[in-house]
Formats: structure tokens, sequence, C-alpha cells
């Protein structure tokens, strides 16, 4: 059986070039990533939906292979609502409009939990893959002055070539860290492209600038804006097998996020934070058992 065909494009949204890849058939699904992930860490996750799902990647503005936003000018920091909108502008010109499986990975669980709050008639099921947690989250001061230190501390990393000489290795350290197998499955040459730009950076730095903000939001759309009640949501949690505190802790943050949102709870092992990677196959579950 040869493989589905990959519909590689790229799309202006808030006009900033966005790439975006399709490929397989059937119902719409949406995959999404964490803070600082690119397109093809879900690359595991793929092949066991193609055969059943229509898939859909993107990457946000200045990860992957999408342009960065405008270093100048006024441009918002990100916000919850404007990774939903962002969501649904992505499938709006793909020409998708019927309902989708949005699934987040950590960070990008909480745009993928606004997007199910904001558009809940394009949302067909929600997966949180080993989602971000914040309990009565409190955003610090000054956001405005926050974001634009993350954009100066950025500027002066890449005028240093910081992210040339150390992106890609930072990325890797990371990954290994975050998976039980200790490697990183990513290509190395995407690696290498990716993550010498100093657009990678400091799309990081202004997302990692707001996580806080971005959680008391969150907190905020679910007193404003219910979930559909018949919405199949589930948090599917990574277990690394470890028995500390900070592992347990973390595994009682999950079944408190599954609890708040009426959700499948689920945990799989052995597998660390980046769950695509250690079971794509349980990820691939989780997002074909929503419908």
């Amino acid at each position: 059986m040869s493989a589905p065909a990959v519909r590689a494009r790229f799309l202006r949204v808030d006009g900033v070039p966005l790439h975006v890849r399709t490929e397989g058939s059937g119902p719409l699904c949406l995959l999404t990533g964490g803070l600082g992930s690119s397109w093809f860490d879900w690359d595991l996750v793929v092949p066991f939906l193609t055969p059943y799902r229509t898939v859909v990647r993107f990457d946000r503005p200045g990860y992957g292979l999408s342009a960065a936003e405008p270093a100048t000018g006024r441009r918002p920091a990100p916000t919850v609502a404007g990774e939903a909108d962002r969501i649904r502008a992505v499938l709006d010109g793909l020409g998708l409009g019927g309902p989708c499986t949005v699934v987040g990975h950590s960070l990008a669980g909480f745009h993928a939990e606004a997007f199910a709050r904001l558009h809940p008639e394009r949302t067909a099921g929600l997966v949180l893959v080993d989602g971000s947690v914040e309990a009565a989250a409190r955003p610090y001061p000054a956001p405005a002055v926050r974001d634009l230190a993350a954009r100066a501390v950025a500027g002066a990393a890449t005028a240093l070539a910081v992210p040339y000489l150390l992106g890609p290795t930072a990325r890797r350290v990371t990954a290994r860290l975050s998976t039980v197998r200790r490697e990183d499955l990513a290509p190395p040459p995407l690696v290498r492209h990716c993550y010498r730009t100093g657009r990678a950076l400091r799309a990081l730095l202004r997302e990692n600038g707001r996580y806080l903000d971005m959680a008391a939001e969150l907190d905020a759309l679910r007193r404003a804006r219910p979930l559909p009640e018949d919405l199949p949501i589930t948090v599917l949690a990574a277990d690394d097998g470890c028995r500390t505190s900070r592992a347990e802790s973390w595994l009682a943050d999950q079944r408190g996020l599954a609890t708040l949102l009426g959700a499948d709870f689920r945990t799989t092992a052995p597998a660390g934070h980046l769950v695509m990677f250690d079971r794509p196959d349980a990820v691939a579950s989780a997002v074909l058992d929503t419908r």
C-alpha cells in the first residue's frame, strides 16, 4: 500500500505565511504541538491516523517552516483566543469547514481547549496530550513590556549567532530529556534547518513569556464559554514509570484536568512528555476513539 499523498503549502494568516500539511482521508483532525515544536514532531503518529482521518498539521509563526511575525510593529503577544482563531483560519484557508477533532500537546492544549470553547460548532472532539495545567494562574504584570523584552533578547541572541550555534543542540537535548527513549527522533537535517534560526527562538521566548497569561485567559474562558455537553474529550497523560513525587503530582494534575473537563482520562506508559515519540500508537488511539 502506497503512502498517502502529502499536500504541503503555505497559507497567509494575519499576514504571516504558515507552513501547513494535509494528508489522509476521512473525518478531520488537526494536530498542534507544544512550546518550540514543529510539524515533524507528529511524524510517528500520522501513519496511524491517515487511513482513517484527514490530518492537518501546521507550524505556528516562527516554528518549523513558517515565517516569523514581523520583528517590529504592534503585533499582539500570543493569546489563547488568538491561537484558537489561528486554528480556525488554517482550516478555513484549506476549505475544511466541517467539524474537526483538535489535538493539542503541552502548551497547545490551551489552544485546543480554547478552540473548542470559542468555536464549538467546528469541534468534533478534543484530545489533550500531556497538556499544560495551571490551577488558578495569575499572570505577571506588564505583558507588553515582557513581550518587548522577549523580542529584544531574541534579537540580541540572533545577532550573536546563538541560535545558529546552539539551537539544534538545545532542541536535541530537550527532546532527549522529554522521552523515555532518550533520543530525538526528528530528522537531523530538519532540526538543523528549523532551529538554527532566530525566528524559532523569538517565537519560543514570546510564548514562554505569555504562559501564565494564557493560562489565566483560559481560566476566564472556562467560566464564560462552557464546552458542549456531548463533546468527546480525552486527556492523555504520560507516565514514565517513575514513582517520584514530581511524577505523581503531574499525573494528579492531569487527572484533575480530566475531571474539570468531564474528559476520559488515560495514561500511557512508559512515556515521557513527548508522548508522540514514545507512544505514537496511544496518541492515535485517543484520536480515533473520539468518534
